[in-house]
């Protein structure tokens, strides 16, 4: 009888790896379990918050191939995990959540190789549908900016919590991709057909304050602090139009003298992102005061509006991206990457378009052409 007692209690492992062998993955993909804490500040024993951080700064947290690995095995460990509240997805640093794919690894590798890029994309979808999928509430910490592949991945996200310096948008047509990684999915069910046209069409980038009167995200506090003092973004301009809670709910962008006078505040003060981890913090609180099979149970059904329309999509979006890898997404990777401040890092679209109205053909030497500073 004990033997029987004891095995109802030994749990099978429902995870696709080790742990071991997920974190040798990849070194840029942080695994932690942080202690679940009650209101009051208790921990409350045995029970925890996952925290998946990337951790590539130097490249703004942007996802290699391994990462991307590494990021659906955390998901599936994560939500496999029972003694586990809530998911946080983060990054290391101030500057960026996450900026995309590593346009590096995309320039030098991936690019004229439709089938390598076929490949990748498979596991890119895996990781978009590993958050979608997971049994856990998921809360994007939005430490910085949250551009292209990085505002996908953070749509996924069920909740978004950001400090209100960090900047969002899409970067598809500017640099020869298209946002078909699921902004094109998520922004029409989030904001409106409009404002997603706005977003990923002109790939123009926004404040934290217009993301959270949009809709993207769910709060969003302050990470300047001057003389001591924490003040909101002084490089957007804030009207006196509050919510029920009193907090400003309409940022754009400065301009002129008060644009100037908003960079010598940013200079003279340094970044402390202390108020964006105690709101996460309290968020991830607030779900544990929860029944757990009813959390699930909503969160997959509110779900379901983003998690139907990608599923729907996301295969024709894998191989029209592939097939991409060897016209405007070739060009635009690596322009990016072998531009620099002084020629740019986008092609000349104006003779791009001429080209191609005279019937222009993507040969290698096309491409070259179109490069920043190079001869035509």
């Amino acid at each position: 009888m004990d033997a029987v007692a004891k095995n109802r209690f030994e749990f099978r492992p429902h995870d696709l790896v080790p742990d071991a062998a997920r974190e040798a993955i990849s070194e840029k993909v942080l695994y932690e379990k942080r202690p679940a804490k009650r209101a009051d500040g208790s921990v409350a024993e045995g029970l925890f918050n996952v925290w998946i951080t990337l951790n590539n700064p130097s490249q703004f947290n942007s996802y290699t191939t391994d990462m991307v690995k590494a990021v659906v095995l955390a998901f599936r460990a994560a939500s496999n995990t029972r003694d586990v509240n809530a998911v946080v997805f983060t990054a290391v640093g101030d500057k960026a959540f996450c900026t995309g794919g590593n346009t590096k690894e995309y320039a030098e590798y991936y690019a004229g190789r439709p089938q390598e890029y076929r490949q990748y994309m498979r596991l890119f979808n895996d990781m978009v549908s590993a958050i979608l999928g997971c049994d856990k509430p998921v809360i994007c910490r939005v430490n910085g900016m949250r551009i292209g592949g990085g505002q996908e991945i953070g749509m996924a996200c069920d909740f978004s919590v950001s400090q209100d310096l960090a900047r969002f948008g899409q970067a598809g047509p500017k640099h020869g991709s298209a946002p078909i990684g699921g902004s094109t999915d998520f922004l029409p069910v989030m904001i409106g057909c409009e404002q997603a046209m706005v977003s990923g069409v002109l790939c123009e980038p926004f404040s934290a304050h217009k993301a959270y009167r949009l809709g993207i995200v769910s709060e969003i506090v302050p990470a300047l602090k001057v003389d001591g003092e924490f003040v909101a973004n002084p490089l957007v301009q804030l009207d006196q139009m509050t919510d029920a809670w009193g907090r400003i709910v309409h940022g754009e962008p400065k301009t002129g003298d008060a644009l100037a006078d908003g960079k010598a505040l940013m200079a003279k003060g340094e970044i402390d992102l202390s108020l964006l981890d105690a709101k996460v913090e309290d968020l991830c609180t607030k779900l544990l005061m929860t029944f757990p099979d009813c959390t699930t149970k909503t969160i997959e059904e509110i779900r379901k509006l983003k998690l139907e329309t990608w599923n729907r999509n996301k295969e024709d979006s894998r191989a029209w991206l592939s097939l991409n890898m060897m016209t405007e997404a070739r060009a635009g990777f690596r322009a990016f990457n072998e531009g620099n401040k002084e020629v740019g890092r986008e092609v000349d679209f104006v003779a791009l378009r001429q080209a191609l109205a005279g019937g222009a053909t993507w040969t290698g030497r096309f491409t070259n052409s179109m490069m920043p500073g190079a001869d035509r």
